[in-house]
């Protein structure tokens, strides 16, 4: 059974959720999947690897950090543009720009089914083959995924992640090499889009900045530049004193 552990907590945030989308999912309504140190969040491990740190981390939040995930860990962290201490090694720094709802023609489609806990088998094998970014076993429990099956295989699919209030993030965003060229990728964003505008809520993502096919496709089917972003993966220290005994949530 999970605990959960109060330590330090910092006054809450001015930062717009959309400048820290991962840490205002797991104090919102990814409270559930959160485990907590301090005033550090994260993802259990295999639903999704962002750690999400406070607007202005201090060295104690470095230090929950490197309790959670452990000696030589490597942490890919959200919304967070300050260098780490000295120590820690930066293993992947890349640019990538945030996109915003603005005029997208959601639409529900068809051919467009849910995928559900047993698809994730397949759904694991698309992502490992395309690599739209990080999907992990349960990554499924962050939202609504679709897809679509030609000849009982699955080929394309599109999903919810990040959800900050007001917000849901569009991730996931793949097709088979074989299919690709027929618009599926496109339907099945503008139908993720649809279900999330139902819930009175608004669509954004994320891409590699130099990914200018995926940017070109986003902004053809109404998404806007908000902002650009760093992706920032980070690895822990190796020679760390054993953290305390203190139970994580």
């Amino acid at each position: 059974m999970s605990h959960i552990h109060i330590g330090r907590q910092h006054h809450p945030s001015q930062q717009p959720p959309l400048d820290n989308p991962a840490r205002w999912s797991l104090t919102g309504a990814h409270a559930h999947l959160a485990e907590r140190r301090g005033n550090v969040l994260r993802y259990p491990v295999d639903v999704s690897p962002f750690v999400a740190l406070p607007e202005h981390p201090d060295a104690a939040d470095w230090d929950d950090i490197a309790a959670l995930a452990g000696p030589g860990a490597l942490v890919p962290l959200a919304g967070v543009s300050v260098p780490p201490p000295r120590g820690w090694e930066v293993v992947a720094r890349g640019a990538g720009v945030q996109l915003v709802d603005d005029g997208v023609a959601a639409a529900h489609d068809d051919e467009a089914v849910r995928l559900q806990a047993s698809d994730v088998p397949e759904m694991l094998a698309l992502t490992a083959s395309t690599k739209p970014g990080p999907f992990l076993p349960r990554t499924i429990e962050m939202g609504a995924y679709l897809g679509i099956r030609r000849g009982g295989v699955l080929v394309a699919m599109a999903g919810e992640r990040l959800h900050p209030p007001g917000w849901t993030e569009i991730s996931a965003v793949c097709t088979d090499a074989a299919f690709r060229g027929q618009g599926l990728a496109a339907r099945l964003v503008l139908a993720v889009a649809a279900g999330i505008r139902e819930r009175g809520e608004t669509p954004f993502l994320h891409a590699i900045a130099d990914n200018t096919n995926a940017i070109r496709l986003y902004t053809s089917l109404g998404f806007r530049l908000r902002r650009s972003a760093t992706f920032l993966a980070v690895r822990v220290p190796y020679n760390l004193p054993d953290p305390e005994d203190v139970p994580v949530t």
